[in-house]
């Protein structure tokens, strides 16, 4: 694992307590989603593989949960800004859909690249949705300045403790569907949310458990600046893994959090994404979008090292398009 400061470490302790306030806060307003045991990888590993299936959250993403958190924390502190946020379709949606929950009005800024089955998706929960940039960071950056112009508070995908709070509910949920041994667990990475969160529970409640960031070939951007050590952007390449694309905040938090928490990153391709989206399909009878076959394809690639162990993958969603659906297949 990385070295990290006493900064790093005490931004790591202070998650916590958000993550439990948001298990606590959000219990009401999303799926406890199903550990699925998969004999096909099992047997692939002569070990024990669990499927964490957030494809089966309401939005079919687990960014539903890090949303409702923050607009039900928001409604607590009595803010009566309108919000805004920017997404590439699965935040995006779970904001939309915790508005339109608590009769709250927003806006929603995505790119020109957004997913048109993810754009039609965001525009039924009935939230303002403007195109604006060319990929996620530009639209996050144009959601910022639109803030700040029209006194909106803004919502980050990920920069943002409550919003990685939500996230690592789902940590606290595999820990109670599996409270036996787990040594390996892989997440997909984009800005950092997710594996802030799920990292955060797992690094101070079961330190034994490794954890392993995934990401595309096309868009290393994390995996790049922990390894130096610096903040890193990257010539954009379009990817299957549109949900965790992009650059991130140079300032997130987390970025010292993903430092802290994850033990190694994993590249994958395109076709060993693709591959694992098929593979799915096939012997679990699931759908998955592109950011969770990143993950799928990671313990894939590197099966040799995790035979004979117990690992959770985290299946982040099941937004795909036909159209990427009938190109894999």
């Amino acid at each position: 694992m990385a070295n990290c400061s006493k900064l790093t470490a005490k931004k790591t302790m202070n998650i916590l307590p958000e993550i439990l306030n948001a298990s606590a806060r959000i219990q009401n307003y999303v799926l406890k989603t199903p550990l699925l045991y998969s004999n096909y990888l099992s047997q692939l590993c002569d070990g024990q593989v669990y499927l964490k299936l957030e494809s089966e959250q309401y939005t079919g993403s687990f960014k539903a949960r890090g949303s409702m958190n923050k607009i039900l924390w928001l409604e607590e502190i009595e803010n009566e800004n309108g919000v805004i946020t920017a997404s590439t379709g699965n935040h995006g949606m779970g904001v939309a859909r915790a508005l339109s929950i608590l009769k709250k009005d927003g806006k929603v800024i995505v790119p020109h690249n957004v997913v048109p089955a993810k754009y039609e998706a965001l525009k039924s929960f009935g939230a303002e949705v403007r195109k604006i940039g060319a990929d996620g960071f530009e639209a996050e950056m144009n959601a910022i300045e639109i803030s700040k112009k029209e006194n909106l508070t803004y919502i980050s995908p990920y920069n943002d403790p409550q919003i990685i709070g939500g996230q690592g509910t789902i940590a606290v949920e595999i820990a109670e569907q599996h409270p036996g041994k787990i040594d390996n667990l892989f997440v997909t990475v984009g800005g950092g949310g997710l594996i802030s969160g799920i990292g955060t529970y797992f690094r101070l409640t079961r330190p034994e458990t490794k954890i392993f960031g995934c990401q595309p070939e096309n868009s290393p951007e994390m995996a790049l600046s922990v390894r130096s050590n610096s903040y890193v952007t990257v010539e954009q390449k379009e990817t299957l893994s549109d949900g965790s694309a992009g650059a991130f905040e140079e300032d997130s938090i987390t970025f010292p959090i993903c430092k802290n928490v994850i033990d190694e990153f994993f590249l994958v391709s395109e076709k060993e994404i693709a591959d694992s989206i098929n593979l799915v399909l096939t012997t679990e009878r699931k759908l998955i979008e592109g950011a969770a076959g990143v993950a799928v394809a990671s313990f894939i690639q590197n099966i040799n090292r995790f035979k004979g162990q117990t690992s959770v993958i985290v299946i982040c969603g099941g937004n795909i398009s036909k159209d990427k659906i009938r190109k894999i297949l």
